[in-house]
């Protein structure tokens, strides 16, 4: 009776509603995960037993209900380890980190399921299955091959050893990041070295100095503290300091040497080299590429170069004028990378005589959430409102999506930057949707931005590349929550392709560009009166500025990022230098300015590091032609053409992985993606040409 009332009490085993984040504590993971991992090695020996029949509902649909279980809690654990750190559950995650990646690896190492997905694929009943379910077994078929499934001893061994490590590495690359930004701090007690500073930046910085009980203005590496000191703060001497504390995080370079990236990086490259050697590929980044759209390594780097050469006059004009702008009017005669947000800025009043801080005055946060949810009403024909659950920290807000009434999905909103969350922007899945027998279970998403708390008696002000990036994760958010695909494997962004997955959000930023969306979701903190159509007009006008340099930055990313991972070899390691030196080498072929030799960039790049984009960084461009040109149909048919949005919905959001996302995308627009829309977009024109499919 005492094991039955603990595991009640446990809220990482409650699975018929909400998570319980009130009642979580770090020590309810071990015994959770006890229980978990047990039950769904019971069923994965259950499901590979030779006895056990070769169908669905003999094998696959108890092992997914059970493995099911174990990833909603491990998800929990993973979600509250990046919104809600702490030293407690920060050692209880990395502790169990092992065993949670060792259970997956075995799994898709299990030679008995292998066999049994196999017969199924090849079994009579295998066409009549519904097209969702054919798509699930396929995906599984190739995740065992990428798993591992066909080695054999000690080849097995090594790779689950390789899978182990790599998950170690990756969230200790994280936690470094976290760290290292956590741990810098810069006050400032003479008040002159704050000019040009906006109201609210000083009044961030006063409030967290006051906070830590030290005089003056208190700067962090948070980015709502580090980015206007880089845009606004006239002290150049102060913009150097910054920036070099920032560039140089978790780096050799840093404040704490224990919390340097770069051993972590190479072993982390070493490991995925032979972990592609192991499975039979010529590099990490052809096994990276097997379930997404790009062909191949090659293809992908033809594309992010193609894109480069387009894009690079016009980012060479864009730093002529910047360096003459500097020197003419600024006096500033060579330009550092510590000016260019600062000069970038200045040169964007004089042009279009506006300042990103004066259009921030217009985007409070309550009035942004009003405008989203009512294009997403508008668009997609739900509603959306706010509803009571528990939540992590007092700041995160939740709601619920319908439908005529009834409920379709549910999301967690985190705004706020803290010193116990990480950096960025994202959005993770709570609750996927599935068909159970006592009725559907809804989709939950997490949406996690990282923008400036209120202070004082006003609301939160946004920037508006702010509100890019909340619509940005809403778009990621409605992939999740609008579908309407069954299938726990392939609805929302399940089993969707990693270079497609970003079509949605990268869509949904182009309404932050239509004057009825700005015009609902704006109203001055002051006065209250909406943003004026003059000065929405100016922004319109830069839109496209500097975009060239913008593009060739992500080109610079992607293509570092890609090239890392084809050309690493075990040679490559003696070197400690490479990977500097191949950073080098792709800033020399595509961008027009480089930072100084002490940025160390790499060593915070969480996304290929840290998170899932690994040889998949190319993604953002890659989806930003099937967005753009997905947008461009609601340009041809009218914005906010209530038939587009619903076969926009139909064809791409309600889909998930159901199907190949080329073919979604064939069944929006109607033919291949053309890349003219994104040239467009960015104001780069150029004759008709097919984007990679």
């Amino acid at each position: 009776m005492a094991q039955t009332l603990a595991a009640h009490d446990n809220p990482l085993l409650n699975f018929t509603g909400l998570p319980r984040f009130e009642a979580f504590s770090p020590e309810h993971i071990a015994p959770a995960l006890d229980e978990l991992i047990a039950q769904a090695q019971t069923a994965m020996d259950l499901a590979a037993h030779p006895d056990t029949p070769a169908t669905w509902e003999a094998f696959a649909s108890p092992l997914e209900a059970a493995t099911e279980r174990l990833g909603r809690a491990w998800g929990m654990v993973g979600h509250l380890n990046g919104v809600a750190d702490s030293p407690e559950l920060r050692a209880a995650y990395n502790a169990q980190l092992p065993r949670v990646t060792e259970f997956w690896t075995a799994l898709g190492q299990n030679a008995g399921l292998f066999a049994k997905y196999k017969a199924l694929r090849n079994a009579a009943e295998f066409a009549a299955l519904p097209a969702a379910r054919r798509r699930i077994v396929d995906n599984a078929l190739r995740d065992f091959r990428l798993g591992g499934a066909e080695l054999v001893s000690p080849h097995r061994e090594r790779y689950a050893e390789l899978q182990e490590r790599q998950a170690a590495l990756g969230q200790k690359f994280g936690e470094n990041v976290l760290d290292a930004t956590k741990a810098f701090t810069l006050d400032i007690d003479d008040a002159s070295r704050l000019s040009g500073l906006p109201d609210d930046a000083r009044a961030a910085a006063r409030q967290e100095a006051e906070s830590a009980g030290v005089q003056g203005w208190r700067f962090t590496l948070q980015f709502p503290s580090y980015f206007p000191v880089m845009q606004y703060a006239q002290d150049r001497a102060l913009r150097e300091t910054l920036y070099r504390a920032y560039v140089t995080r978790a780096s050799e370079l840093g404040a704490n040497a224990a919390l340097d990236n770069g051993p972590i990086i190479s072993e982390t490259l070493s490991m995925r080299a032979e972990e592609a050697t192991l499975l039979g590929y010529p590099s990490f980044a052809d096994v990276s590429l097997v379930p997404k759209m790009a062909e191949s390594p090659a293809r992908v780097i033809e594309f992010l170069r193609d894109l480069a050469a387009r894009a690079k006059p016009s980012a060479q004009r864009d730093m002529a004028e910047l360096n003459a702008f500097a020197s003419d009017k600024l006096g500033i005669k060579t330009l550092m990378s510590w000016d260019l947000a600062y000069v970038s800025e200045r040169l964007k009043e004089a042009r279009y005589a506006f300042s990103d801080n004066e259009v921030k005055q217009y985007f409070q946060l309550p009035r942004v959430l009003e405008g989203l949810f009512g294009l997403i009403q508008r668009l997609f024909d739900v509603q959306i409102q706010a509803e009571q659950a528990q939540v992590w920290h007092p700041d995160v807000r939740f709601y619920r999506i319908e439908r005529a009434g009834e409920l379709i999905g549910q999301f967690y909103l985190d705004m706020y930057a803290r010193p116990s969350k990480r950096p960025g922007a994202w959005m993770d899945d709570a609750r996927g949707r599935k068909r159970l027998e006592t009725g559907l279970q809804t989709p939950v998403a997490y949406l996690t931005c990282n923008v400036q708390a209120p202070i004082g008696d006003k609301p939160a002000l946004l920037s508006h590349d702010d509100v890019i990036t909340l619509f940005h994760e809403f778009g990621h958010g409605l992939h999740h929550m609008l579908t309407r695909i069954d299938e726990l494997g392939v609805s929302g962004i399940s089993g969707v392709e990693w270079d497609a997955v970003e079509l949605p959000s990268q869509f949904m930023e182009n309404f932050c560009w239509e004057w009825d969306i700005v015009e609902s979701m704006t109203a001055h903190v002051d006065t209250q009166a909406p943003l004026p159509r003059a000065l929405f007009d100016k922004m319109l006008a830069a839109k496209n500025f500097q975009s060239g340099m913008q593009t060739l930055r992500q080109v610079e990313f992607a293509l570092f990022d890609m090239r890392l991972h084809s050309e690493w070899s075990a040679a490559d390691s003696a070197q400690p230098g490479r990977i500097q030196a191949l950073l080098d080498e792709v800033r020399t072929e595509v961008a027009v300015t480089v930072p100084p030799e002490f940025n160390r960039f790499q060593n915070s790049f969480s996304h290929i590091f840290a998170g899932g984009y690994a040889a998949g960084y190319y993604s953002y461009k890659w989806a930003e032609v099937l967005s753009a040109d997905c947008y461009a149909a609601f340009e041809e048919e009218g914005v906010f053409n209530p038939a587009t949005g619903q076969r926009f919905l139909q064809e791409i959001l309600s889909m998930g992985g159901s199907r190949p996302a080329i073919e979604s995308f064939r069944a929006f627009r109607g033919r291949d993606p053309q890349i003219d829309a994104l040239l467009r977009h960015n104001g780069m024109v150029t004759e008709t040409s097919h984007a990679p499919a």
